[in-house]
């Protein structure tokens, strides 16, 4: 069989799971793999999943979800905390790992496999090779060009992720105001000893607390300071934490000549739906099935590829859009709703999620919404 000549642009989870699947189905390709920054390096703390969004990594990869599972925190429930009280939602599991620890392990396991991976290697146009994967994110080198036809829509509300030694036991929204304006976290422990801590505003409450103008230093202590009930003492802990826009990206074309995007580089999920990397994973699995259908005709399997995916992808992004935009209004709805009625409101905000499949995922929860009369 013919030897394949695979470059991989990115080293996070898309490019490494892409890589070492490809490698473990076929031996003889030679797959590189050029990422910019050092092995040790990555952006943010933890990641989460939703509770069944490992389902098709045990169906897929049962080794490595195996191995994976034992690496991650889990908990079977989701609290919503506004004005002081605090809800919980039965049924709304999830599981999440260090990014970094995730990356270790997907590392190792293609450096196993044979993968040449090249860190601190930043390309401006991709050698040559049978097949270019870009899992190179937002702001990929293999998009450039505009090929693909890419579409970005940026949010207005800010936000930053931090880290905290404060241990939660669950995927925790926490709505909390000050003179200055409305703040939500998302925050939730990705290790025994870690937290992730995301903290968004709107852009008016962000501009009028002067985070616009704040140090690292600065921003850390005012959150700090919006969240004390919440922390415990703990200090909040920065890894390149900037303020940021969240881009809603897109993309018309999903494959151009030899070339094929995936992960960030081809769509940016809204982490309020904890989807970024499952999709990744997701689509690095049905990536190497393509090859597996298609062998070594490269047209075929990216046709094959998109074909398998688009439908699955565009679903969950029209939901994660919803998501994001209930987010740009959040402030609104924590006026008008109590704790009870924002988490039902929460819940149902993408679209996904009626009152009907809520009583069979979250009785407990939805038990007291129907005698609130909240969903009625």
């Amino acid at each position: 069989m013919r030897q394949m000549q695979i470059c991989v642009l990115g080293a996070g989870p898309a490019g490494l799971l892409f890589s070492l699947l490809a490698k473990r189905r076929n031996p003889r390709w030679r797959i590189e793999v050029h990422e910019q920054n050092p092995p040790d390096a990555t952006f943010g703390f933890g990641v989460v999943f939703s509770q069944g969004a490992l389902a098709f990594l045990e169906r897929d990869a049962p080794d490595l979800h195996a191995k994976l599972s034992a690496r991650m925190e889990s908990w079977p429930m989701q609290r919503i905390v506004h004005r002081g009280a605090v809800v919980e939602i039965d049924g709304n599991g999830f599981s999440a790992i260090g990014r970094l620890d995730l990356l270790h392990f997907l590392q190792g396991l293609c450096l196993d496999a044979g993968v040449d991976i090249q860190f601190d290697r930043r390309l401006d146009t991709p050698p040559p090779a049978d097949l270019v994967v870009g899992a190179d994110g937002l702001n990929s080198v293999v998009r450039q060009g505009r090929r693909f036809e890419p579409q970005v829509e940026w949010l207005s509300n800010r936000f930053v992720w931090y880290g905290t030694a404060q241990r939660f036991d669950c995927l925790t929204l926490t709505f909390r105001e000050n003179e200055h304006g409305a703040f939500v976290a998302h925050h939730y422990r990705y290790s025994p000893e870690m937290s992730t801590f995301l903290v968004e505003c709107d852009a008016a409450t962000w501009r009028r607390a002067g985070l616009d103008r704040m140090d690292d230093a600065g921003s850390r202590a005012y959150c700090e300071r919006v969240f004390a009930p919440d922390l415990g003492g703990q200090a909040l802990q920065s890894n390149h934490s900037l303020w940021r826009q969240f881009p809603l990206l897109s993309n018309r074309r999903w494959s151009a000549g030899n070339a094929v995007l995936i992960g960030d580089a081809l769509r940016s999920m809204h982490f309020s739906i904890g989807s970024g990397t499952r999709l990744a994973l997701e689509d690095a699995i049905a990536l190497d099935r393509a090859f597996d259908g298609a062998g070594h005709d490269v047209p075929r399997a990216l046709a094959a590829f998109e074909r398998e995916r688009r439908p699955v992808v565009e679903k969950l992004y029209a939901a994660a859009s919803a998501s994001s935009h209930w987010y740009e209004q959040f402030p609104e709805r924590m006026r008008r709703f109590d704790a009870l009625g924002l988490a039902y409101d929460y819940m149902t905000r993408s679209g996904r999620m009626d009152a009907a499949r809520l009583r069979r995922l979250a009785p407990r929860f939805m038990a007291r919404v129907d005698a609130a009369g909240i969903s009625a």
